[in-house]
């Protein structure tokens, strides 16, 4: 009867069993830390006055990547510190790397039925791949580089069966945006979303991680989709040690299902301030923007690139707005540069940069002023998010976004 997360968090726990509501203290496999959260996390690991675990910390620079002032030198400059310190070997330096949560699946350090936990709230992407994953403090982090154990309470599974035939430019952007509408930013409070369906089995894992990335935006502590042959073939001869596939009992006990009808979904904008106010693309082309915005861990993977290329080949960006292109990862951009994206992208005078997450949290690289609209594959709309208090983000896919682009307004790709 149990669910996936059930059965990940009894086995990590030593437990035949665990219930919802449970606490339990559980092996991780991995954990990871960025620039900004290492920081404070190194601080406290020192108090313990014991060697990390090694072989289980990963430690991505990819916030401020690469320093924008002295700040983020510093939160740098800290982190290669305790790396030669303990000779960390899960480390990637700016140039090497790219945006944590994208790597840390490039790299092979998530697989089906481990136990993954990181310091940046975006961890649960890796339930695209059958883990249980879930973001976490730095003071945590430091614990569990210490330990290599962390407790729990054993969360609720929810069930999203998603089945049909998808529309024309929908992506998983828009499945997950169009469920966090259904049932707002609190619908999955420390809940497990699992999601099924002929649809989700269809899609690519960038649309899986796309969707697992944002359960996160719906309250949820994980976001799970069951392993497959996608999965297994993408983790041949990159995957770092053995995995064992979880899934949920066919009479698993779920706090909740929910089924949708893909021929509902269309390419979906959530509005600001929250992920949960979203309306169809069609019907907000009378917003005008002065950015859009393409990347982040979670769509900054080849696929999303490829479809906004797609659309914006031949074409040039609207003379009022500009087009910030940031390729998730070293290898993506590589892969993109191969494929001639990139080329589009700049014939179109949009701007490329290489992996950061700098605009997405607002830190640069695109940080917006008073008053300006962007429309962004990214995954947060909170006031002031990417900028300016005053200032305003739309979230949408990337074929949105690219089409947003051309018109210089919210755009349903559709449209052209």
């Amino acid at each position: 009867m149990p669910t996936i997360s059930e059965k990940i968090l009894a086995e990590k726990s030593g437990k035949k069993r665990v219930e919802p509501g449970e606490i339990i203290e559980a092996r991780v496999d991995y954990v990871m830390l960025n620039d900004v959260t290492g920081l404070p996390a190194f601080e406290v690991f020192e108090k313990f006055q014991t060697e990390p675990l090694k072989n289980r910390v990963v430690l991505i620079p990819d916030h401020y990547v690469p320093n924008k002032d002295i700040a983020s030198a510093k939160q740098a400059k800290a982190m290669r510190e305790f790396v030669r310190k303990y000779k960390i070997k899960n480390y990637f330096e700016v140039g090497r790397g790219g945006i944590c949560h994208q790597l840390m699946i490039e790299e092979g350090f998530v697989a089906p039925g481990r136990l993954i936990v990181g310091a940046d709230s975006h961890t649960c992407s890796y339930g695209a791949l059958g883990s249980f994953a879930t973001g976490i403090g730095s003071t945590e982090a430091a614990a569990v580089m210490a330990t290599g154990k962390l407790w729990f309470k054993v969360p609720e599974t929810q069930k999203f069966i998603v089945e049909g035939k998808l529309n024309r430019y929908v992506m998983g952007k828009d499945i997950i945006l169009h469920i966090i509408g259904d049932i707002g930013v609190s619908g999955s409070l420390y809940k497990t979303m699992e999601f099924y369906g002929s649809v989700i089995s269809k899609l690519s894992l960038s649309d899986r991680i796309t969707i697992a990335n944002m359960a996160i935006e719906a309250g949820g502590k994980a976001g799970i989709i069951p392993p497959d042959g996608k999965v297994f073939d993408y983790l041949k001869g990159r995957v770092r040690g053995d995995y064992r596939e979880v899934y949920s009992d066919p009479d698993a006990i779920y706090s909740e299902k929910f089924e949708y009808n893909a021929e509902e979904i269309v390419p979906t904008v959530a509005k600001p301030p929250l992920p949960e106010n979203t309306a169809p693309a069609s019907e907000l082309g009378n917003i005008e923007i002065d950015q859009a915005y393409l990347g982040s861990c979670t769509n900054g993977r080849i696929e999303d690139l490829r479809i906004a290329a797609e659309i914006l080949k031949g074409k040039k960006i609207h003379e009022d707005v500009r087009m910030i292109v940031v390729p998730a990862s070293k290898r993506i951009f590589e892969q993109a540069v191969e494929e001639g994206l990139i080329k589009i992208f700049m014939d179109a005078d949009a701007y490329v940069s290489g992996p950061t997450c700098g605009a997405c949290l607002g830190g640069y690289m695109g940080v917006l002023a008073k008053g300006e609209v962007c429309i962004s594959s990214t995954n947060r709309n909170f006031i002031g998010r990417m900028g300016h208090k005053d200032s305003r983000v739309y979230l949408a896919n990337p074929a949105v976004v690219a089409a947003s682009a051309i018109k210089g307004r919210i755009t349903d790709p559709n449209e052209l």
